[in-house]
């Protein structure tokens, strides 16, 4: 900036300088012109000089000159400013959206109202997003990707529609059981949560990644991954857990095995009671994963030579119009 502000001082001294000889130059030239003209004598001439309006009118025209002349070189010194291209600051501290929240829903007959729930809250949620990418992966004996992560967000909006509207079991085969019942058992949650874990890409990319977990922890049966290995995988991806238990309390046990499953990936575990709903808890996620997507503050330069040009243009009109007067 320190030598913008000297390159804007010369500009701006060069063009008074050449103002200044320009007007030399016309004056000494109108001055040889009034001398070569013959002239004839005026007897008596001091007594003219001494007439009020005489006096008056060389007033007029005296300041009317020191006029064109302050208006000259404010004119020169404004814009020897605009051609330096004059520059404001501002700081800002960009906030990143690059998050990607992966839904892994436990599709079991327990738990169909919060699936519902947390699929109608992210249903509302989709008109206020940008940039985030959401995926949806659904599970009981066996997990199926219902759709990757993508922030398409008329797709994933179909997409959950048809999801939560298959819940109310319309058709004899409703779509969240197509592939969810494929192994023994039901509600396998170290294999449903291990799915949900892998299906984030880009892992070399900066992006928080969080899985929301909507499951009551009441395993029927044996499962490939256990809870324990699905929750240490996903923390060495970087992946938090988020997990939604309705439960919460019932089975002291099975309730701290969850607890302890999300701490690890440096998530939690969320218990919902009468006065804490599925929104409440997904709100404060998006707040604690928002957080930590601050960027640093950062100096931006912007042109700012508006008032400049304007200062100009004004001095500029001003200076044409007293010298059309002082020639007149």
């Amino acid at each position: 900036m320190a030598l913008a502000n000297w390159w804007m001082l010369l500009i701006a001294a060069a063009i008074i300088l050449t103002a200044i000889a320009i007007g030399l130059i016309l004056g000494l030239r109108r001055s040889a012109r009034h001398n070569s003209a013959p002239s004839a004598p005026i007897a008596r001439a001091e007594r003219l000089r001494e007439l009020g309006s005489f006096q008056q009118a060389v007033r007029r025209r005296t300041a009317a000159l020191v006029g064109v002349l302050a208006l000259g070189v404010i004119a020169a010194s404004v814009g020897g400013v605009v051609a330096a291209r004059p520059m404001s600051s501002e700081t800002i501290q960009p906030v990143n959206t690059s998050r990607d929240i992966m839904l892994c829903l436990d599709v079991s007959g327990s738990m169909s109202d919060v699936d519902v729930e947390v699929l109608a809250v992210f249903e509302e949620l989709l008109s206020g997003l940008e940039g985030e990418r959401i995926g949806l992966t659904i599970f009981n004996s066996s997990p199926v990707q219902v759709f990757p992560l993508t922030d398409d967000y008329d797709f994933i909006r179909t997409h959950l529609e048809s999801i939560r509207s298959s819940f109310d079991y319309m058709e004899e085969i409703p779509e969240h059981w197509v592939g969810t019942l494929n192994g023994p058992g039901a509600s396998l949650i170290g294999d449903g949560l291990a799915s949900c874990a892998m299906r984030f890409d880009h892992l070399d990319d900066e992006r928080s990644r969080s899985i929301i977990l909507a499951t009551d922890n009441e395993v029927a049966g044996a499962s490939i991954v256990s809870l324990e290995e699905a929750a240490a995988y996903a923390a060495s991806v970087g992946v938090r857990v988020f997990a939604l238990n309705p439960v919460q309390g019932v089975n002291t046990q099975i309730s701290d095995e969850l607890i302890a499953a999300t701490e690890v990936t440096g998530g939690q575990t969320y218990g919902l009671r009468d006065t804490t709903t599925v929104a409440d808890v997904i709100r404060d996620v998006q707040e604690q994963d928002a957080t930590q997507l601050r960027g640093q503050a950062q100096v931006v330069w912007t042109d700012t030579p508006n008032l400049w040009i304007a200062v100009l243009l004004v001095a500029g009109l001003g200076f044409v119009v007293l010298l059309w007067r002082v020639r007149l």
